[in-house]
C-alpha cells in the first residue's frame, strides 16, 4: 500500500481507519495493538540507528541484518492488525512458520556464545543492551495487546 499523506484533512474526531475503509476509535484494542507493534518497530530502528556504521564489527553487521529484517515483519505484523477480521486484500502479508523459525534460529544464535542464566539481569549492559531491553518489554507489552484482541475478536494467528 502506498502512502501520500500522513493526514487526512478532514479531522478524525478520535477516529482512524482500518484496511478496507473500516471506521474504528482510536481507543479500540485493534489500534493499541497495531500502534504497540508500530512503537517497537521505531525503537528497532533506533537500536539500528545507534549501531553506526555496520561494516565496523561482523557482530553489528549480523545484528543490522537481523533487526532490519525483523523490522520488515513487524510491518507486516502491523498491516495483519489493521485489517478488520472478515476483511482481506490481494497481496496482504503474510507471516510464516518460516519466518517464526527463522527470528527463533537468530536467537538461537545470539544466544550460543553466553553462558546460561542463572537468575534474571538488571536491563542495562551499555547502550545497545539497554536499548534492546527496552523493545523487549514493548515487544512483551505489543504481545499482551494482541492477546487482549484476540480474546474479543478474530485475529490472524
Amino acid at each position: 500500500m502506498r502512502i501520500t499523506k500522513v493526514y487526512t484533512k478532514i479531522g478524525d474526531k478520535g477516529t482512524t481507519r482500518l484496511v478496507g475503509n473500516v471506521e474504528i476509535s482510536k481507543g479500540h484494542p485493534r489500534i493499541e495493538s497495531y500502534g504497540t507493534v508500530d512503537e517497537l518497530n521505531s525503537l528497532i530502528g533506533v537500536v539500528r540507528a545507534f549501531l553506526g556504521d555496520p561494516g565496523k564489527t561482523p557482530h553489528a553487521e549480523r545484528l543490522e541484518q537481523m533487526l532490519k529484517r525483523v523490522q520488515h515483519v513487524l510491518f507486516d505484523v502491523g498491516s495483519i492488525l489493521a485489517t478488520p477480521p472478515g476483511e482481506h486484500m490481494a497481496g496482504m502479508p503474510k507471516v510464516t512458520e518460516d519466518t517464526v523459525s527463522q527470528v527463533e534460529g537468530w536467537i538461537d544464535e545470539c544466544q550460543k556464545d553466553l553462558e546460561p542464566l542463572k537468575e534474571f539481569i538488571l536491563p542495562g549492559g551499555g547502550k545497545i543492551g539497554a536499548l534492546l531491553h527496552q523493545a523487549r518489554t514493548v515487544c512483551r507489552r505489543a504481545e499482551r495487546e494482541c492477546v487482549r484482541l484476540s480474546e474479543s475478536e478474530p485475529v490472524d494467528p
